[in-house]
């Protein structure tokens, strides 16, 4: 006789959010005695080299409203423009610094705040330097499959103009997408995801 099979149902893309949350960054959602801290939420120390900066992302859905269940990874060098990584064979990075971090969106306003140092330029295959700038990765409700973008700073318009990414994208009224504005030591970068202001986000 056969058997009955009860396969079990997805979970609708909406409980993405709060599943990440609860998986990736346990003490931000109050569970306790995982972590001593969530992976990822210190990229910086007092050892570490380069210019501080504070960086706050806003991430935006396409109505324009904010979201407050997004959650974004960065990847980034250090002020010398070296990774954190095995990988890395131009140098030593700095051993202070992280270079990778993980970060919530608070629940209330939806900012994702955190603290880093500006990067230093690197290469891009071929030898031309890219401006400085910090990867990012983002997922929130509805979002099943992370999206990949860049955020780089405002301040740094000659190298920005230098950009070999930023001068493949072909619809130049969309590479302010990518800018993040400063305001003393804080940058400020707002991601849309949908919308007339739709960030560029990279098939990585």
């Amino acid at each position: 006789m056969a058997q009955d099979i009860n396969r079990l149902k997805e979970s609708a893309s909406q409980t993405a959010g709060p599943y990440v949350h609860i998986g990736l960054t346990p003490n931000f959602c109050g569970i306790d005695g995982i972590f001593p801290e969530d992976l990822g939420a210190s990229l910086v120390s007092d050892q570490t080299k380069g210019e501080r900066i504070s960086v706050v992302i806003r991430v935006f859905d396409g109505t324009g409203s904010v979201l407050k269940d997004a959650l974004v990874e960065t990847w980034q060098a250090d002020a010398e423009g070296l990774y954190n990584s095995p990988s890395e064979t131009r140098g030593a990075a700095d051993p202070a610094f992280s270079g990778w971090g993980r970060f919530p969106s608070d629940m209330e306003s939806g900012e994702i705040r955190f603290e880093t140092i500006k990067p230093g330029p690197v290469p891009f295959p071929g030898g031309r330097m890219m401006a400085p700038h910090i990867n990012l990765w983002i997922v929130a409700r509805g979002i099943n499959l992370g999206l990949a973008t860049r955020l780089y700073f405002g301040d740094e318009e000659a190298a920005n103009a230098e950009d070999p990414v930023l001068a493949r994208i072909e619809h130049r009224n969309r590479v302010p997408t990518l800018i993040a504005s400063r305001d003393g030591d804080v940058y400020t970068f707002d991601i849309h995801l949908q919308g007339e202001k739709e960030t560029v986000f990279f098939d990585i």
